[in-house]
């Protein structure tokens, strides 16, 4: 073949226009496709566990009834109430030799049983005894029994349903009769006769306050608010050197913050719904863990606050005795037993 047929066969060049017009083939999209995929597996996904869900949620029976509460917002954390780092301080007695150390108490002498729990006072039988006092003379004991339904393990359960039939109780160690003083209570727990011994104060947890029976006096066989809208659910009561009570307290009511518990008290249902998914130990563990303790003077007036913010040291406060220039914290939870010199806060 010639140069000149070469040239004859050659196509000559034209050039390509590129326009708006111009579109690229099109291609499969892999990005839209993987898209498409995990949005498909994220739904039957999300279907298969909402399905089991909702089943539980309607056909499960929950624990607890409750009834809606209602309370006053929280006094603010300022003043003697500000927050502050003080039972940080708190030394470790006993590490890991102990669990849950509550109460502290001096004893001596021979034990012996003075009343059944199997025995039935006013047609009801006690389930949960918790705190009691005992007069100078020996004579009289008043103790608390926190409900005829719950047991103490189940003290999360009595909290969140709210159940009014806790009862302050009177024991006669001579005659060996028992009274009821006060019933209706929603957990009472702590209590402390009075140095008087005229009234005894009775920690209702469940209400955020702390009721006043009179055992002597004019007033005698009344009852009424010793103080209301603590900033915290109030565990034991023990006499100060003061001459005021000492107070603890395992979870409080923040303000400025959010209380769990305030917030479920008037949503029964969120409540109900909870216990049907969760146990009380997960339950718990979405509850700040906070300790106070306040010293109240003799008329009830907060005097000031001992506070661990984050419950580093002083864990699940549930008692304070007051010894020979110490605090003795006691917690129903803890590993050991609290020993806080109030020399130092």
């Amino acid at each position: 073949m010639s140069e000149a047929d070469g040239l004859r066969q050659r196509r000559p060049l034209r050039p390509q226009v590129v326009s708006d017009d111009w579109q690229i083939p099109e291609t499969k999209d892999c990005s839209s496709f993987s898209g498409r995929v995990f949005r498909v597996t994220f739904l039957m996904l999300a279907v298969s566990l909402t399905i089991p869900l909702l089943g539980a949620m309607m056909l499960l029976d929950s624990p607890i009834d409750p009834q809606p509460l209602s309370f006053k917002e929280p006094p603010c954390l300022l003043g003697v109430l500000q927050p502050n780092t003080k039972l940080r301080q708190v030394e470790r007695l006993f590490e890991n030799q102990l669990i849950g150390p509550e109460s502290i108490a001096i004893i001596g002498g021979e034990v012996k049983l003075l009343l059944s729990s199997d025995t039935p006072i006013e047609g009801r039988k006690m389930s949960f005894v918790n705190d009691l006092t005992i007069t100078q003379n020996g004579r009289k004991i008043y103790f608390t029994d926190s409900s005829s339904k719950w047991q103490r393990r189940d003290y999360l359960l009595l909290v969140m349903e709210g159940t009014d039939d806790g009862r302050l109780l009177e024991y006669d160690t001579e005659t060996k009769e028992v009274k009821v003083l006060l019933d209706q209570l929603r957990f009472p727990n702590g209590v402390q006769l009075s140095p008087a011994e005229d009234f005894i104060l009775v920690a209702e947890t469940t209400m955020a306050r702390i009721r006043r029976f009179y055992v002597s006096g004019l007033m005698k066989g009344g009852a009424d608010l010793f103080v209301e809208n603590l900033p915290g659910f109030p565990d034991n009561i023990r006499p100060s050197s003061s001459g005021g009570y000492w107070v603890c307290m395992a979870t409080i009511r923040s303000n400025p913050g959010f209380s769990m518990l305030d917030f479920l008290s008037r949503r029964p249902s969120i409540k109900r719904m909870m216990f049907k998914l969760f146990s009380q130990e997960m339950v718990m563990k979405f509850l700040p863990w906070y300790s106070l303790v306040l010293e109240l003077s003799d008329s009830g007036a907060f005097w000031r606050s001992l506070h661990d913010p984050d419950g580093q040291a002083a864990i699940y406060v549930s008692e304070v005795h007051e010894h020979d220039g110490h605090l003795y914290l006691g917690s129903f939870k803890a590993p050991f037993l609290g020993r806080l010199s109030l020399q130092s806060v």
